[in-house]
């Protein structure tokens, strides 16, 4: 029972990851083997880490113009890493239903720089068939010829419907569910 809890929530934080990727401009690349999609929720009140492990990002970023950058992310929700009885459930109707809703997808909609590489992606986040608004809180870091933007932000899983039924009782599962992001990217101009 916590397994499948586990995997729900897990799902529901890998779709708030979707909502890290940068702005636009220039369009850069994404280095998947070096990025990450994580989520942390709580069942029971305990910490529970996943992760996805296939996403892509179309990033357009330049940071003498952040009001021009555009993102978009798609997350293949049958990715879902947690536990191997959370991977089998959390594909499941009830929570991702990925068969009917096989990606989570962000589409930035203004990025705001903030000063000191730290920027503000706003946009739609859109899980299970339910679009949100949300915005991400990234830093960027430039490292050689890469780009590190890192961020976390908070989702309420029941909010776009991961986790329904019995399992919409916050108790078991939390319904706050934290999307960490670590994106490396190829060919961002000097910040």
């Amino acid at each position: 029972m916590q397994k499948k809890f586990s995997t729900a929530f897990g799902a529901a934080l890998l779709a708030t990851t979707t909502v890290l990727a940068l702005p636009a401009a220039a369009q850069q690349k994404l280095v998947p083997e070096q990025s990450e999609i994580a989520f942390v929720s709580r069942q029971m009140g305990v910490p529970v880490e996943g992760r996805f492990r296939k996403f892509d990002a179309q990033v357009a970023f330049d940071p003498a113009r952040p009001a021009a950058s555009k993102v978009a992310f798609t997350v293949d929700m049958g990715s879902v890493s947690l536990s191997p009885e959370a991977n089998a459930e959390l594909p499941k109707p009830v929570w991702f239903d990925v068969p009917k809703f096989p990606q989570a997808t962000f589409q930035s909609s203004a990025v705001k720089a903030l000063g000191g590489g730290k920027f503000e992606v706003a946009g739609k986040l859109a899980i299970k068939g339910v679009q949100q608004d949300v915005v991400v809180p990234m830093a960027l870091a430039q490292n050689g010829a890469s780009t590190v933007a890192t961020g976390q932000f908070t989702i309420k899983r029941l909010a776009f419907k991961v986790g329904e039924n019995e399992w919409a009782d916050t108790s078991m599962v939390a319904d706050d569910v934290q999307v960490r992001l670590r994106l490396t990217l190829a060919g961002v101009p000097k910040l």
